[in-house]
């Protein structure tokens, strides 16, 4: 129990200064910044940050949240993302033990990190990101195929032949990136034809053939059903929200001055046009689907044949 103990914080510890380095990919990457150089530094006074101002949590705890040099406010975003990041180290071990199956999650768990809050705060999927992800998840396929994959069943019913384990991992990450991908880029391109706009990014399709590549056929499909879901419930509340907190209210009462429509009217038509990130709500339903899975079907065995 003791040794189990001392696994679990070496896990957590680990998971914090990854979850630092993440920070490093989520504010540079976007910005086409090295991720190397220089050191992390200050944006305003660009003063180096000390190495021990730069402790994963404890850092900005100490600093309140400031720069020590000039004083600029720090993002609370740091320290929460180090600590998520933690939390999820935990989480894969106490899933999946010290094994492969444990690396390659750990390693999905990294890109969807980056990919969620990255989508969150500027509305982009870096191809830096999904393009490398979408190869390793195929290489992570191969030695820990996705669960209940589909390749080997498919290739033994119409090709009447026996896929070596290797093979049937990579192609039930193909199947998985295929439908995913193509799923939403078949969306896309139906909602631009049908309202003229663009209203998916091909970030979101190509962050989906990364995630199939890991998750496989099954583990696409739930993830685009739990992200969509939540989005859409999220969504909803964050309109009204939006609504009723009475968001841009002045840009609707000069259209309404206008005779554009009523204020009511205009301000419900503005909150409804707020575009939520689909990527974040993809990441998020990936990550229950590998944490939350398994912990569903434990508890209740009937789910065991869909998310265990």
């Amino acid at each position: 129990m003791a040794g189990q103990t001392v696994v679990i914080a070496f896990f957590f510890l680990f998971g914090l200064i990854v979850g630092s380095f993440l920070n490093v990919c989520i504010t540079r990457i976007p910005e086409d910044v090295s991720i190397v150089s220089p050191g992390s530094r200050c944006p305003r006074c660009q003063t180096p940050i000390k190495p021990y101002d730069n402790v994963p949590v404890l850092g900005w705890l100490w600093l309140r949240g400031k720069c020590r040099a000039c004083g600029l406010p720090i993002s609370p975003m740091y320290p929460l993302i180090e600590l998520a990041t933690g939390l999820l180290f935990v989480a894969a071990f106490v899933e999946f033990g010290i094994t492969q199956a444990t690396v390659k999650w750990l390693f999905f768990t990294c890109l969807l990190v980056i990919l969620t809050v990255t989508d969150l705060r500027v509305r982009l999927l870096p191809d830096l990101v999904n393009w490398p992800g979408f190869v390793a998840g195929l290489l992570f396929s191969a030695f820990v195929p996705p669960n209940n994959g589909f390749a080997s069943v498919l290739a033994g019913r119409l090709l009447q032949v026996r896929v070596p384990g290797f093979l049937a991992g990579i192609l039930d990450g193909i199947l998985g990136a295929a439908f995913g991908s193509f799923l939403l880029w078949g969306l896309a391109a139906g909602y631009k034809a049908v309202r003229g706009h663009e209203g998916m990014g091909m970030g979101d399709v190509k962050m989906m053939a990364m995630i199939g590549a890991f998750l496989g056929l099954r583990g696409t499909f739930l993830t685009l059903l739990v992200g969509s879901l939540l989005g859409s419930l999220i969504g909803v509340a964050l309109i009204l929200a939006l609504y009723l907190g009475g968001w841009r209210s002045g840009v609707a009462k000069r259209a309404s001055r206008r005779g554009l429509g009523t204020e009511r009217q205009l301000r419900w038509a503005i909150a409804r046009q707020y575009q939520l990130p689909l990527g974040t709500f993809l990441g998020i339903g990936a990550l229950a689907i590998v944490y939350g899975g398994p912990l569903v079907a434990q508890q209740w065995p009937i789910f065991s044949g869909i998310v265990g």
